[in-house]
């Protein structure tokens, strides 16, 4: 009876607790441990209940549980006999793949060959869990291919956080590709959210670029959010020998390179948003030649600064543009060059999507 009102207790602390004996078997893991774990073993090597990413069924016996801090801390408990502290740093399997995660794990001696580990940092760690799922969800939100309607294209995405607010998307209707890059306020958790609600919202039934931004600033206006909120985006259409666009408060260029050179594309908008009560949205056409390319781009490329402080610029990606023979050539020089101006730092979310015409 007592033993369990003890468990019940310990059931209903915040930290996890995990408790192994001197062969690295857990004998009892909490709730808070199963709920950051959720192995499906209960028993067993404790590389299992933690759902190492490694060989966890060969916990304590392959070549990975040399250089094992968790593995470490509770053998320096057991040759010791006095409580250890370290920083554990692992790749653990979840249900979306495997994520980084890193928390602080003290492991004091019971007695009877007892050993208790214990993770003050449970609500960090469960934080950071969820922020790697979230990132890994965002990622499922991204395109998946490299094709739309016979036409071949590369993007880049890399947040600035973990979590980014830019949504690069490309999809076809019938035989017209589309291209939609979205850029939501504010960075981190908050507009990796907006960005999701963009990708559900924008209608890709819809054949006008225009109509579905239209369409994209009806839904949102329904959020109620303040006036800090809000979302610029660019979208096309490309069609058998056309290019339809249209623009939302997206101030980037468009950049469209032709034999002739390279053209920059704006189309004034207001973004998507509650400023104003009845914004209008318009697209244009214009023209191309196999071999041209089209891009889209977020202000977080131009806008990204070095070390000096200088922007990267509108004029460095069309000198890029210019010298790129196909998009995915574009594509990574232009990542390339962006990590090299500005040192492997991005103070925003960069993204670029790059179409072969």
């Amino acid at each position: 009876m007592i033993e369990k009102y003890y468990r019940r207790i310990i059931d209903g602390i915040p930290a996890a607790v995990i408790v192994a004996d001197k062969n690295l078997k857990a004998v009892f893991a909490n709730a808070k441990f199963k709920e950051l774990f959720p192995s499906a073993a209960r028993r067993g090597r404790i590389g299992r209940l933690f759902c190492c990413a490694e060989d966890s069924d060969l916990c304590g016996l392959s070549g990975c549980s040399r250089d094992c801090t968790l593995r470490e801390a509770f053998e320096d408990c057991f040759y010791s006999g006095s409580e250890t502290q370290r920083r554990i740093m692992m790749k653990v399997n979840t249900d979306g793949g495997t994520s980084d995660v890193s928390f602080s794990l003290n492991v004091k001696p019971l007695g009877d060959g007892l050993y208790m580990g214990v993770i003050d940092d449970a609500y960090e760690l469960e934080i950071s869990r969820e922020l790697a799922s979230a990132k890994n969800i965002q990622q499922r939100l991204l395109p998946a291919g490299n094709w739309a309607a016979g036409h071949s294209y590369s993007y880049m995405y890399i947040p600035c956080r973990g979590i980014g607010g830019d949504l690069p998307d490309v999809y076809s209707i019938g035989d017209s590709a589309f291209g939609v890059i979205a850029d939501v306020s504010g960075k981190g958790i908050s507009a990796g959210m907006l960005s999701a609600f963009v990708k559900a919202a924008y209608d890709k039934t819809e054949y006008s670029p225009a109509q579905a931004i239209r369409s994209l600033c009806l839904k949102f206006n329904e959020l109620n959010l303040d006036e800090t909120n809000y979302v610029t985006v660019a979208a096309v259409r490309i069609d058998k020998d056309s290019i339809t666009y249209s623009t939302a408060g997206h101030n980037v260029p468009i950049l469209f390179k032709t034999a002739g050179g390279i053209t920059r594309i704006t189309l004034n908008s207001p973004p998507v948003s509650n400023w104003f009560e009845n914004p209008m949205y318009f697209e244009d056409t214009l023209g191309y030649s196999r071999g041209d390319i089209l891009v889209l781009l977020t202000d977080g490329v131009t806008e990204s600064r070095n070390a000096r402080g200088e922007m990267f610029g509108a004029e460095r990606a069309i000198k890029t543009l210019s010298v790129s023979r196909s998009a995915d050539e574009f594509i990574k020089a232009l990542q390339r060059n962006l990590k090299q101006f500005c040192g492997g730092k991005f103070n925003d979310d960069i993204t670029a999507i790059a179409f072969d015409l």
